[in-house]
């Protein structure tokens, strides 16, 4: 076959030189095509569900709308995980598939599922399906700056840029985070509710019933046709004071009797700063599968077309590009191939010593290349620093045929001294190196065969770099057996002299001494060779072992926690403090904190969280750090200083991806299961404890479970029942009258502005004026809100994580200067020696640590069987 396969080449050389001018256009094209990013998309095929739940507790989320969810999700086909936060008004519930299930067909079956559940869930819970994003969509973050108040950016961002933004091909999402979301508000006054015999439902039951407009359909005049309209919508806030409420004693009691109105900001749970200053922010998230690159022109070409009709002053300054670490991935992988080029070429002409032959060898390069290109295009595999750095790591291996073949036919040229046609000699040389030449690729092909075998994680990340590299080594077989005789017959001479290679000469004296030594001494040198073998065996076990290492994306972020109490004000505070201490930093541009939850809650942050995200100059411009290690080290000196805030530095991609694979943030994670909150924690702080004794961790915390302030109204079911009351009826007080509830909505142009019902500010912040609340009964008459339930100031769970049915707390913590697997290794044990676990409860292992130990596992099987195909191999070369 492999004879028949070089006879038919050198037979046909214009077909094999028109189908290397085809390969080359194919390898090109696929290039151009070819969608990179920065890193390969490790992300796990998963559905978030984002239900938004106004007002609630964290724990009455979880029993009433995370775990209601969960055990809808359960019985889905090919899920592996089911996990959950719940938080102040939020939950997310993300359902993990199996590699392979089409992310479409995934969210179709989470969709009829949460139709099911959403009729039992609480009113007013809003469930949706999260944007179809992974762990590299977040690839553009902007903010608003310009002499404009944070409602009005705020509004721009909603309602013109985002729109916008959105109609972009291959973005999903737009999120929005910060400023002050504009809203109708009414305030109501109790005593003025009081004195009419009204209630705050009286109230919002008006708005909604004065806000509609009443089709009538149409009616014929003459030849035409007229439509009937009633309009009754609020066109403009001036309207909303003479909403008719009530009649008393034939007077009309209007919205402006009870309420106080005006516009302000609706409650928020999030904000974003930038260099010290309250701001607000955009984030591009794009499509899963797109190519990031392409996404980030498009969406800069759109914010061009924007710009002019912005406000004047009003400018979009991006705080994170990811378009700048895919320029520097790709041109370091560039400048690598170049200089592997240039390199591979020069000894080959050193060693070659003639510059046609070497010529036919460095052109195998570039082919080859544009092989692997082409089969990436057809496989569907983008262009990233692990696939397209697989390149670089097979440079000096995609010539190995194609020299042996190139000096075994320069051999015969020169010792036939013309006898014979080239084509006949040509044809003797390669018949007789051509089966080698393919077992020694083969071999080679071999060597990267485990890494295909990796999955999850591990695989998504090293599968890519295996391809590339395979495709590029057969492409340089298939040419070596059939491009190369065919340019040797056309660039070589039959009465080719050899000419001797000086460096060779120096060389070759030496190597025959050292040669003819080790032929006398075989038994020695054999044993010298199993010593070395016997003993890098036995170091292997002493050897520190990593999943990745650590990536420099050549921006930083933070993560922020502090008490789970804090306001956001207070949050906002310390996060200017921070940005202030880092920008004193030289080698810091910009510092931008994203704090809490944006428009869409797809990183479920509360206030206590932030996101600070640091612009850094480029590393050539550095002058008080020389490195990334150095760098970091002074940021943590600078703010270390600054109280109730724990920082963890990272990198943004790999920060991101962390969280939604494992649903932690750091390296190394501690997963405790149980059923108790209070001994979660307990438990939790012991291991806390445990991990910060162990030598190399770091940033050690603890997801905090407990510490939310709660001003609890517990229902007095007797007293209830005196007054003819049922827990209903005091839940719409409660929700409507203090929390507030969306009565109305406004149309303002194209912008939909909500209408807000609640208590003033000063009657919601006063337990005692809180207490005063009228509760309407079902006779007439009304009773004070504290006369049936007793008010407490309490503290309540703050989030409540599950993962496949189960409560979780998780102690989390990066590892500095020594590696993961020795660390978890001496982490098992301070925890074992310190932490004694109660039945029921259990431990697992997160984080990196858990992908590394998959893929140990599945090397210790494959490893032993390559190698043994690869000795099969070689016994089928030599018999």
């Amino acid at each position: 076959m492999i004879e028949a396969l070089i006879r038919i080449a050198l037979a046909q050389r214009a077909a094999v030189l028109i189908t290397t001018l085809a390969l080359i256009v194919a390898g090109v094209l696929s290039f151009i095509r070819m969608p990179i990013d920065a890193f390969p998309d490790v992300t796990n095929i998963q559905v978030q569900i984002l239900a938004d739940a106004p007002g609630i507790a964290p724990l009455d989320v979880e029993r009433q709308i995370a775990f209601p969810i969960e055990i809808e999700m359960n019985g889905i086909p090919r899920v592996t995980q089911v996990r959950s936060i719940s938080k102040f008004g939020l939950a997310v519930v993300t359902v993990v598939f199996e590699d392979g299930v089409d992310v479409y067909f995934a969210r179709q079956q989470v969709a009829e599922r949460l139709g099911q559940v959403s009729k039992s869930l609480p009113m007013g819970t809003d469930a949706a399906l999260g944007p179809i994003a992974t762990g590299m969509g977040e690839i553009f973050q902007y903010t608003l700056e310009g002499p404009y108040d944070l409602m009005t950016r705020r509004t721009i961002q909603d309602w013109l840029i985002r729109p916008y933004l959105r109609t972009v091909p291959g973005v999903t999402e737009v999120n929005t985070l910060g400023g002050l979301l504009k809203q109708h508000q009414v305030a109501v006054r109790p005593d003025r509710l009081a004195a009419y015999g009204l209630t705050v439902q009286d109230v919002i039951t008006a708005l909604g019933r004065s806000n509609r407009n009443a089709a009538g359909n149409y009616f014929d005049k003459g030849d035409e046709q007229l439509l009937v309209r009633g309009l009754g919508m609020i066109d403009e806030p001036s309207h909303l004071p003479t909403v008719l409420v009530a009649v008393r004693d034939g007077r009309p009691i209007f919205l402006r009797d009870l309420a106080t109105i005006g516009v302000g900001p609706a409650p928020r749970q999030g904000a974003a700063t930038r260099d010290g200053v309250e701001t607000v922010a955009g984030v591009v998230m794009k499509l899963r599968g797109e190519n990031g690159r392409e996404v980030i022109n498009r969406v800069k070409e759109k914010l061009k077309e924007i710009a002019p009709t912005l406000p004047p002053g009003l400018t979009i300054k991006a705080f994170y590009d990811q378009s700048e670490l895919v320029e520097h991935a790709i041109s370091s992988v560039e400048e690598a191939l170049l200089e592997g080029g240039v390199l591979v070429l020069a000894v080959l002409l050193i060693f070659l010593w003639h510059v046609p032959s070497a010529l036919i060898v460095g052109l195998t390069i570039p082919l080859a290349m544009l092989f692997a290109f082409a089969m990436m295009q057809i496989l569907g595999i983008p262009g990233n620093l692990m696939s397209l750095g697989g390149l670089t790591i097979g440079l000096g291996m995609m010539v190995d045929a194609s020299i042996v073949m190139v000096e075994n036919i320069y051999r015969h040229l020169s010792e036939n001294h013309g006898k014979e046609p080239v084509m006949t000699v040509v044809a003797r040389s390669a018949y007789e190196v051509g089966r080698p030449i393919v077992f020694a690729i083969v071999i080679i092909i071999a060597v990267f065969l485990p890494l295909f075998t990796l999955g999850g994680l591990e695989g998504k990340m090293f599968s890519p770099m295996a391809s590339t590299i395979s495709f590029a080594l057969f492409g340089s077989l298939v040419l070596s057996l059939t491009l190369v005789p065919v340019l040797a017959t056309l660039l070589l001479r039959k009465d080719l002299v050899e000419r001797e290679n000086p460096l060779l000469t120096a060389l070759r004296g030496l190597y025959l001494w050292s040669l003819k030594a080790a032929l006398q001494r075989g038994v020695t040198i054999t044993c010298l060779a199993l010593a070395a073998l016997v003993g890098t065996m036995a170091l292997l076990p002493s050897l520190g072992t990593e999943f990745l290492p650590g990536m420099d994306e050549g921006a930083s972020v933070i993560s922020a926690v502090r008490l789970p109490s804090v306001s956001l004000a207070k949050a906002n505070a310390q996060a200017n403090a921070v940005e202030t201490a880092l920008r004193a930093i030289p080698e810091v541009i910009s510092v931008t904190t994203r704090t809490g939850r944006g428009e869409v809650a797809s990183d479920p942050m509360d206030v206590a969280m932030s996101d600070i995200f640091i612009q850094l100059r480029p590393h050539a411009e550095w002058r008080s750090a020389h490195s990334k290690t150095e760098l970091v080290a002074k940021m943590e000196q600078a703010t270390r200083h600054i109280p109730g805030i724990g920082l963890s530095y990272g990198e943004p991609i790999a920060v991101r991806v962390d969280e939604l694979i494992s649903g932690v943030k750091s390296q190394v994670a501690v997963k405790l299961f149980g059923e108790d909150l209070t001994t979660l924690m307990e438990k939790g702080r012991q291991i806390q404890e445990a991990l910060t004794t162990v030598h190399g961790a770091a940033d050690v915390k603890m997801e905090q479970l407990s510490g939310l302030q709660q001003l609890q109204f517990v229902y007095d079911r007797e007293r209830m029942a005196h007054y003819g009351l049922n827990a209903d009826d005091l839940g719409t007080v409660v929700r409507a009258a203090i929390g507030g509830e969306i009565a109305t909505q406004l149309l303002e142009g194209q912008r939909r502005v909500d209408v807000a019902v609640r208590l003033p500010a000063e009657a919601r912040n006063d337990p005692e004026r809180l207490a005063a609340v009228p509760v309407p009964l079902a006779g007439g008459g009304r009773v004070p809100l504290g006369d049936v339930t007793a008010i407490r100031l309490v503290q309540g769970p703050a989030v409540i994580s599950r993962e496949n049915g189960q409560r979780r707390v998780v102690v989390e913590c990066n590892v500095h200067n020594r590696d993961i697997g020795s660390f978890v290794a001496d982490a098992k044990a301070a925890i074992a020696r310190r932490v004694a676990l109660p039945s029921g409860y259990l431990l697992a292992w997160g984080g990196q640590f858990e992908n590394q130990q998959r893929a140990l596992a599945t090397l210790m099987v494959v490893v032993p069987l390559v190698l043994g195909g690869i000795y099969l191999l070689l016994f089928l070369t030599f018999g």
